[in-house]
């Protein structure tokens, strides 16, 4: 069965917040780069030895630094895919989400590179806005198959 997806003009936020995920993975990266160069762990470490880091307080910041990156890397798949997805019928709803979730990798980074991992909590807001897209997702699937 063929059908037709229409999409909003609206879509444009959609689209305009995906990019911008894009640079927003960026910029977490190069806060990497500069914890790697100002603390002096060399390429391939990914993260320094447990060991090692709780003798040197700089290796555990970069530690902490590197796993705030990791953590946005790790759910952004789904987070881009309900982005997209949802956003062909709720594009308002999705494009607010998905800066929301933004804001909350944001805090989470932020909270975690200062050397204190407790500090990444506040971060928790991100998952409002993944609820918010993988709602909007939920309910494409339901009018698709009619549902709804």
């Amino acid at each position: 069965m063929s059908f037709t997806i229409t999409v909003p003009s609206e879509y444009g936020y959609v689209v305009g917040v995906a990019a911008s995920t894009g640079f927003f993975l960026l910029y977490l990266g190069s806060k990497v780069g500069a914890a790697r160069k100002k603390y002096d762990v060399k390429y391939p470490t990914m993260y320094v030895d447990q060991a090692i880091a709780e003798k040197d307080k700089g290796k555990h910041i970069f530690n902490c630094v590197q796993r705030g990156h990791q953590n946005a890397l790790e759910i952004y798949p789904t987070v881009l895919a309900l982005l997209l997805l949802g956003g062909l019928k709720h594009p308002l709803v999705c494009s607010v989400s998905g800066v929301v979730w933004m804001a909350g990798r944001l805090l989470y980074a932020q909270g975690y590179a200062t050397g204190e991992p407790s500090k990444r909590a506040r971060g928790g807001i991100g998952y409002l806005g993944v609820l918010g897209m993988l709602g909007s997702t939920i309910s494409l699937s339901l009018s698709l198959l009619k549902y709804i």
